[in-house]
């Protein structure tokens, strides 16, 4: 699946024509399992042993999980303001996801959790200003409601519907030149990825 050029932050290795797509929930505890191995392993074996495969980040919101939605809108209010900081940004939201888990952040407003996500954007110098950042994820209310989103809105619809037309489900869910492999697990180890992508690559 190609990648829109808005969103190139999202490439997270780019080393040969297989692209290998990961469907991630900021607020799931499996997608964050998956992260820290792809960040901290694989892709950097990727990059070291030029295996001829791109690695694209792809948003799976999950309603059940609420919280999700507003996470995923300020990595891509990040990426619109600094986008070399997508990734930075992402290994902060899934090293601190439990604190907008839905225990945590029940009796918090939008706006407030808005600004928690600002601040963990902020601490990890993902962006400059936090202000900015904010005034991307800012609605306004009203006595007209009209649903009208703020600045990123149409960015999320974007990749939901992404996820919706290949039939993603779930997070983390994998899929490999277009093809979808549920056998693919949060637990698996490097040598578990190479011996999965090895045979695939060599096709």
């Amino acid at each position: 699946m190609a990648l829109a050029p808005a969103y190139a932050a999202h490439r997270l290795a780019a080393a040969g024509p297989h692209t290998l797509e990961v469907f991630l929930d900021f607020a799931c505890p499996f997608s964050a399992k998956m992260w820290a191995t792809l960040r901290t392993e694989l892709i950097p074996h990727i990059s070291a042993a030029s295996t001829p495969v791109s690695v694209l980040f792809r948003h799976q919101v999950q309603p059940w999980h609420p919280v999700s939605t507003l996470m995923h809108e300020a990595s891509l209010a990040v990426e619109k303001l600094s986008p070399a900081n997508f990734a930075l940004f992402a290994d902060a939201l899934f090293a601190r996801q439990r604190e907008f888990f839905d225990e945590a952040t029940v009796n918090c407003t939008r706006t407030e959790i808005y600004k928690m996500l600002a601040d963990v954007a902020l601490a990890v110098n993902a962006v400059d200003d936090r202000q900015q950042l904010l005034q991307l994820l800012d609605i306004q209310a009203s006595d007209a409601p009209r649903n009208a989103g703020n600045a990123v809105t149409n960015d999320l619809k974007y990749h939901i519907k992404l996820a919706r037309a290949q039939g993603i489900h779930v997070s983390p869910t994998v899929v490999l030149d277009g093809i979808r492999d549920d056998g693919v697990s949060s637990s698996w180890t490097l040598e578990q990825w190479q011996a999965w992508l090895q045979p695939k690559l060599a096709a």
